[in-house]
Formats: C-alpha cells, sequence, structure tokens
C-alpha cells in the first residue's frame, strides 16, 4: 500500500546513507595518491594543487552541480462571498497557501538529493479574466504545474486556455460534479472530492448506524441545491428515505435572531411557524456558506434529532482531531510551523504539492509529459495520512482517498464502510464514493 509518514522517512533516511557511503568510498578513493604527497608533493603549476597546511593534506573537489528549478504556481480566486453565522468559519489569509508549502518543504527534503529544488510562486486573481492573465505569466516564467484555488466556471476556462500547452492544474476547491462529468479536462486533476462523493461518504455511515429516515433542509443557493440533490441520490443509491424536503429562505437585514429556525413542511397549517415531525431520525443540512446550519439544532422548529451534512456530522477531507496514520505529526507541525489548526483547505494544497513532488522525483530529470501521464497513471502512489495508496481516477482525474466522518471536534468514522459493494473495480473500496466508472460521462 501507499507510503506512510514512517515510510517516507525511511525512504529519505536511505538516500543519506546511500550519499554516505559514496561519500567514504569517494574519501578512500582519493586518498590513494594523497596519502603520497610527502613523497611527490607537486608544485603550484600542478592543476589542483593547493598548499598543504601542517600536518594535513588538501584533496580538490569540483562545485555540486546546480538543482533543477520545479516552480509551481498557486493560483487563487478571490471572490465575494455571504458572511457565514460564525466568524470562526472566516477562512485565514493563508488558507491553502499554508498546505502547499507544507507540502512543498517534504518534496524539497528528498527533491535535493535528487537534484530537484521546489518553489511556490503564489498569485491572486478576482475575475475568471483576471486568472487567466495570471496563469500566462505564470506559465511564462517556467510554471508548468499549477494549484487551483478557483470556482468551476474559472477552471473551465483555465482547462480550455491551456489546451495543448505544458501546463496541468490541481483543483483543490470546486466541488462541483460537472468538472468531473461533461465539463471533465484532462489536463486538471481533482484532489477535493465533488458533492457526490461527500454525500456517499455521509450517507453510507448514517446507514451503517441505521439511522435511515432524513429530514432534508437546504438552502437557495446554487452550492445548497446542488448538495441536496447530491444527497437525494446518495439517499436513493444506498436505500434511505428522506421523509421530507425543506427549503431554508435567506434572512435579508442581517436578521440573526431569526436565523436557523427549521422551515414548517407542507403538512404545516399557514398560521403554524414551524412543523414537527417524529418520523425523521436525522437532520440534513445542506448550507455550503453556513449560513443557517449552525443555528439549525437549537433554535428550535422540530423535534431534537441529530444534525448533518454541511453543519454537526459532516464528511471531509481533514480533521484538526485526525490522529491515526501519521495524522498527529501532521497535525503538530503545520500547527507548529503556521500558527493555527490545519484546514481542509490546507490539505488538499498539501496533496497537490506532494503529487507533483512524487511524480517529478519518480522521473527525475524528464519532461513535461512524461510527468503529467505519470500522474494520470497508477504508478503514482501517496499515503497523506489515511492509511491507504491513493491515486487519481483514470476516468475522470478524481483523487480517490477515504473521506472522514467528523465533528467540529473529532472524526467518529472512515468512509467507504464497509458492506458497499460495486461492479467495476471491487478491490478499490472508494471507488464507491462518487462517480463509479461505468457510469461516467467523463470524455477526456
Amino acid at each position: 500500500m501507499g507510503r506512510t509518514v514512517m515510510g517516507d522517512a525511511m525512504h529519505i533516511a536511505s538516500f543519506f546513507k546511500l550519499f554516505s557511503g559514496l561519500g567514504i568510498l569517494t574519501g578512500l578513493v582519493l586518498m590513494g595518491p594523497a596519502a603520497y604527497a610527502a613523497d611527490e608533493p607537486g608544485t603550484e603549476d600542478t592543476p589542483g594543487w593547493t598548499k598543504p597546511r601542517e600536518g594535513g593534506f588538501m584533496v580538490p573537489i569540483p562545485p555540486s552541480p546546480g538543482l533543477r528549478p520545479v516552480p509551481i504556481g498557486y493560483l487563487r480566486e478571490v471572490v465575494e462571498k455571504p458572511r457565514p453565522a460564525s466568524r470562526l468559519d472566516v477562512e485565514p489569509e493563508d488558507a491553502g497557501i499554508a498546505g502547499a508549502k507544507m507540502g512543498l518543504e517534504e518534496n524539497n527534503a528528498g527533491g535535493r538529493l535528487l537534484g530537484d529544488n521546489y518553489s511556490l510562486d503564489a498569485v491572486t486573481a478576482h475575475s475568471p479574466e483576471e486568472a487567466l492573465e495570471a496563469a500566462q505569466k505564470l506559465l511564462d516564467s517556467g510554471h508548468n504545474y499549477i494549484v487551483a484555488d478557483a470556482s468551476a466556471d474559472t477552471l473551465v476556462k483555465l482547462a480550455d486556455w491551456a489546451k495543448g500547452k505544458d501546463v496541468l492544474f490541481f483543483n483543490i476547491r470546486a466541488t462541483d460534479v460537472s468538472l468531473r462529468q461533461e465539463n471533465c479536462r484532462a489536463n486538471v486533476m481533482h484532489v477535493v472530492p465533488d458533492r457526490f462523493m461527500l454525500a456517499d461518504a455521509l450517507a453510507q455511515y448514517l446507514i451503517t448506524k441505521k439511522w435511515t429516515d432524513w429530514l432534508l433542509v437546504h438552502g437557495s443557493t446554487p452550492g445548497d441545491l446542488a448538495y441536496a440533490d447530491a444527497i437525494k441520490r446518495a439517499a436513493e443509491r444506498f436505500g434511505a428515505n428522506i421523509v421530507d424536503v425543506r427549503e431554508y429562505k435567506d434572512v435579508s437585514g442581517g436578521r440573526r435572531d431569526d436565523v436557523g429556525t427549521i422551515p414548517p413542511g407542507k403538512q404545516a397549517s399557514l398560521g403554524a411557524a414551524h412543523a414537527a415531525s417524529s418520523d425523521y431520525q436525522i437532520i440534513v443540512i445542506a448550507d455550503e456558506e453556513q449560513q443557517f446550519g449552525p443555528f439549525m439544532p437549537y433554535r428550535g422548529g422540530g423535534d431534537a434529532r441529530p444534525v448533518a451534512g454541511t453543519t454537526g456530522l459532516i464528511a471531509t477531507t481533514w480533521s484538526p482531531g485526525h490522529e491515526k496514520w501519521g495524522a498527529t505529526q501532521a497535525n503538530n507541525n503545520f500547527e507548529k510551523d503556521f500558527k493555527r489548526l490545519m484546514l481542509p483547505i490546507d490539505h488538499q494544497a498539501y496533496i497537490a504539492t506532494r503529487t507533483i513532488g512524487e511524480a517529478v522525483s519518480r522521473n527525475t530529470g524528464s519532461d513535461f509529459a512524461t510527468v503529467a501521464a505519470f500522474i494520470h497513471g497508477p504508478e503514482l502512489q501517496l499515503a497523506p495520512f489515511k492509511g491507504i495508496k491513493q491515486q487519481y481516477r483514470p476516468w475522470d482525474g478524481q483523487f480517490r482517498q477515504p473521506i472522514l466522518i467528523a465533528t467540529d471536534k473529532v472524526p467518529v468514522s472512515v468512509s467507504p464502510q464497509k458492506g458497499f459493494p460495486h461492479a467495476s473495480h471491487p478491490e478499490i473500496e472508494v471507488d464507491t464514493l462518487g462517480i463509479d466508472e461505468p457510469e461516467s460521462r467523463c470524455k477526456m
């Protein structure tokens, strides 16, 4: 399976041992003629001659060759977003960039032994047009690999602009299913899971716990509606029952005291503020911008039930409480270096830069086409603290990875869950999450 943190350390240590051994051997070889320097001291005209110090000798050593630069671009699109219900959900300024730097450090730990030097250059755009200009500048300055923290629309424009060019993008933000389906592109690798993967991971866990009757409450944004559709698909796919679907209407004017009550159901009378229902076991929330979901369990309007979805128990790529498979060390190192907790967007950016480092190291000195083909292929193996080898799906460029099922404090499980077989790749359990190959509409 994939290398763990200890495996990476051993891999790097083996390089040090190899080079140490070569150094000793080289020293022995060079000492041969040098040992007779007293008998044949040479002169100032002798090539490589240096004045010997008393009691010793000097050996000329050629300078180390220059390292091959591997510049990585980081393109961040900054767009207007509504303020979340909690200031704790506001992303820090270095969200994502910090994770990319963490991956860069690991790349350089082994890369310099192979003659590669990785660097990161971050640029910011405020529109698709600015993103295209920034991408062109990155390409002109030698950046063939670009981590893209951008919207789906911008990613499609970037991918179409880059067609035929030596550029590979790594999507760490956009969860839109269309990017892996009708709008898929061969020059975009998707590190972040799509909404289908996240919904499937959560649904598998809920059904394993026998919480099969759900009340679905969604917002009115395109993202909320898309996530609600993913929840409906997952329920049908794995055997859950959505007993009611209710839409939360946005409260204008910042009336925070009115945020979070469960909307009335279809069976409520016109005068009822809400309708309680005892026929659901859990409330599933679709609120990607965290506008009303965090209030939902506590502002009344329904029977006391667990809350999951985008609030409460969530499906995510990373949790600061994750402690298995080397995750404790990763979280501690990140907090030490960046003075905050690692977020999912950081972990996704970390995977992107580690993908580049692993592929370049496995094909050291190779051209862009060789490295890009390796990233798309089955030989790439990453082990980013989730216990199994991970790689990209060949049919849509989606990163195969286990999904954490977590609260805001701790992970409670990891999906895929046992007992959800599939036909195409039964040996790869993570392919039960999201779009499997037979149902894919991606034509790259």
